[in-house]
């Protein structure tokens, strides 16, 4: 069996007291779950089923809502990819917060949909998010690094970048059995003696320099890139063709 959407190993007790009780709807427990959400940035912990809880009373109570907490659940949810939690959380926010920039003035006092602070800060992760949709992992690393706006992003979740290359290495270890240096180099961000300390390190993978211009990384046979034939056998007996062969010769009423 797999496992269940709402289990998280290290969620503490009174937050499960919470989840699995009324008092989730509870607009009381807002500060409880920000909390919550700035312990699982500084341990590297992850709880999707306690964000989507606050995102859900920031949907039922719009005057409670915090942008920190809101940046914080989305850039965490890229540290789990390739799973839809990103996507979940997106769906919980308010239309205004999701609409593009707007590139008119506006003259009011009332702010223009996405012309807010986090309406831009979520323009900007849903980049990320499409970018590692999309396996672009180097655009990945490359639009992460040319706007500082994205270092305030990520600022606040520790291990960010750690964590996004943890990500990128299971991926590609579920595909690829060879991968060129050059290229993983581009896909991981990094490159010299830290590249080759992740690689041999953290993933157990092997280079090989002798092949290729920069060399090949070797990456272990396991259950998802090894290559395996599939030999598909259908028993057919002959009355079921002769009966086939029989109606294509039969007069039609």
């Amino acid at each position: 069996m797999g496992i269940a959407f709402d289990y998280a190993p290290e969620r503490p007790e009174h937050i499960d007291a919470i989840l699995n009780g009324l008092d989730r709807y509870n607009p009381e427990t807002t500060t409880v779950f920000q909390d919550y959400v700035t312990q699982q940035c500084e341990d590297r912990s992850y709880d999707c089923y306690a964000n989507l809880a606050l995102l859900k009373l920031y949907q039922f109570n719009p005057h409670l809502l915090r942008d920190e907490p809101v940046t914080n659940i989305l850039t965490k949810s890229l540290t789990v990819f390739p799973s839809p939690d990103f996507s979940l959380c997106l769906h919980l926010l308010p239309s205004y917060i999701l609409s593009p920039p707007s590139s008119s003035n506006n003259p009011s006092n009332n702010p223009t949909p996405g012309d807010a602070p986090l309406s831009e800060a979520v323009q900007k992760l849903t980049i990320l998010n499409n970018l590692l949709s999309g396996a672009k992992y180097r655009e990945f690393w490359q639009t992460l690094d040319k706007d500082d706006l994205y270092a305030d992003l990520i600022a606040d979740v520790g291990g960010f970048e750690e964590l996004m290359r943890v990500r990128v290495a299971v991926t590609v270890g579920q595909s690829c059995r060879e991968v060129e240096r050059g290229v993983l180099e581009g896909w991981l961000g990094l490159t010299g003696p830290p590249f080759e300390h992740f690689v041999r390190e953290v993933c157990g993978w092997g280079v090989d320099d002798t092949r290729g211009v920069k060399g090949m990384i070797v990456i272990p046979i396991n259950k998802e890139n090894e290559a395996k034939g599939t030999v598909v056998k259908e028993e057919v007996k002959f009355d079921q063709f002769a009966r086939v062969i029989r109606r294509a010769y039969e007069q039609p009423a």
